[in-house]
């Protein structure tokens, strides 16, 4: 049940009716089934994985609370071990095994591990890290532990963020499980708005330069470093409004409903730096690594060596939970590297301001820093969309030789006529605009004091929609980016 279908919009209505109409002992209980049906809709069985590791971080984390029953960090241990072991076994076992099977080729030792015909449940590494997340909070008591299991059991499973976020923290989400929702027509308006402006996002601007990306990408020999071009910052806004998309209209169905989930993105391609992008795009895990695993590494503050060491080490984690490829690690890896350098030469870079006069804050400077935190951005980009790194080299080798070639045929090179590219660059002109006012202009909330601007913006979204969305007969959905991690 994909959030762009007709499906999921009755769905919605239905449950945010019965959750009002509901006594209150009953919401819960009636969420926590909706949720699980959500989940069941992809694949039934999956679900008791997601049950599973509910059980087991609700049981440790009862055990984490509880000192009578031996040492806390061995719970907190068997807790991370089940669930990254299975996680592991969904996810990264046939990956490791090719890798093992050729680093033995390469030793002269042949061996072929054999390999797993096992699917990827949906959404497995969100709602682990959420689980996770929940037993260490328990462990440094942030939190206490949630005794009602029906409670956490809704926690790990909330369908508006369950199959690809945002990954909420257990200090965010359970005291509001636990209060008292009454119906607001303002919740069910403040909602609106952010899933007909995800849904826009997705069906017009995500769904269609999918097709341009997906021209260039899934053929890449013979492509021109032009079509490359286009193709990689098209995929940059691809990614940025499929995934945006869907944390839109999570926190939109979570607001119908009272509950406040936290922001996920915030104007990431306005960053003046890859440091500052992070912050921005994918806040819930970005927070995540950096409170689970970059300050338990020592942060920064075991010297500089150890800094650039760990950042290297969390953007590798963070390749990996993306993708089981080789290209994920090294698109991890590489934003990592440029963190590094970043750091090594901030220095530098401070001496050079301070002999120009510069203070950092002239909009040329700024303009000019985003334009290049974009361009690296991109870079990066090619690794997590291509489809191996044979296809990456080929694509940088194309991109790098475009001053010598040109942008010849490069429109032909697309699969799209020159007024759907029209349409689309007058979409991505409007999606800088509008996130522009959403983050910095607080947007929304200002549309709420109007009623004519309100339901006029939702009216000219869904007409957008209608007529240039990507849906219909011989149309095939395509799936948010995400939920394939």
């Amino acid at each position: 049940m994909n959030f762009n279908s007709i499906q999921y919009l009755v769905f919605l209505a239905v449950n945010v009716a019965l959750y009002y109409l509901l006594p209150r002992r009953a919401r819960n209980f009636q969420l926590l089934l909706a949720s699980y049906y959500f989940y069941m809709c992809w694949n039934p069985v999956y679900a008791l994985l997601m049950l599973f590791s509910t059980a087991v971080t609700y049981g440790c984390g009862l055990l984490v609370g509880c000192t009578v029953w031996g040492k806390r960090r061995l719970w907190v241990a068997l807790s991370l071990v089940l669930n990254l072991g299975v996680l592991f076994f969904f996810k990264y076992y046939n990956f490791a095994a090719d890798v093992l099977t050729r680093g033995l080729d390469y030793l002269g030792l042949s061996m072929d591990v054999p390999l797993l015909d096992v699917l990827l449940p949906v959404g497995i590494s969100f709602y682990t890290f959420q689980a996770l997340g929940y037993t260490i909070d328990v462990y440094r008591k942030d939190v206490p532990a949630e005794r009602n299991f029906f409670d956490y059991a809704l926690f790990i499973s909330f369908f508006p963020q369950l199959v690809a976020g945002p990954i909420e923290r257990s200090g965010n989400i359970l005291h509001q499980l636990k209060e008292y929702h009454p119906f607001r027509y303002e919740n069910l308006r403040a909602g609106m708005t952010p899933v007909v402006w995800g849904l826009f996002k997705k069906v017009v601007i995500a769904d269609n330069l999918a097709v341009l990306v997906n021209t260039v990408y899934n053929a890449p020999q013979g492509q021109g470093g032009g079509a490359f071009l286009v193709a990689t910052a098209a995929f940059a806004f691809q990614i940025y409004c499929d995934f945006s998309a869907y944390s839109d209209i999570a926190r939109g169905s979570a607001k119908m409903l009272g509950f406040q989930l936290m922001e996920n993105f915030k104007c990431p391609y306005f960053s003046q730096s890859i440091k500052e992008f992070w912050r921005r795009w994918h806040i819930s895990l970005s927070s995540w690594f950096k409170d689970y695993l970059y300050f338990p590494l020592g942060g920064s503050r075991k010297g500089k060596g150890r800094t650039c060491l760990n950042i290297l080490i969390v953007f590798f984690v963070s390749g990996l939970w993306h993708g089981a490829a080789l290209t994920f690690v090294a698109w991890g890896l590489l934003n990592g590297l440029y963190q590094v350098v970043s750091l090594l030469f901030d220095p530098l870079r401070k001496k050079a301001m301070e002999k120009l006069g510069l203070s950092g804050k002239e909009l040329p400077l700024q303009l000019f820093r985003v334009a290049v935190t974009f361009c690296l951005t991109c870079l990066a980009w090619v690794l997590f969309r291509a489809n191996s790194l044979t296809d990456a080299l080929t694509a940088y080798q194309a991109l790098f030789s475009l001053p010598a070639t040109g942008f010849a045929g490069t429109l032909t090179a697309l699969g799209q006529p020159n007024r759907v590219l029209a349409l689309l660059a007058g979409c991505v002109a409007l999606l800088g605009v509008m996130d522009w006012a959403i983050h910095q202009k607080d947007l929304f909330p200002r549309l709420e004091r109007t009623v004519a601007a309100r339901y006029g913006l939702c009216f000219l979204l869904i007409a957008g929609m209608l007529v240039f969305g990507s849906y219909g007969e011989g149309y095939d959905p395509q799936a948010f980016v995400y939920f394939q991690f």
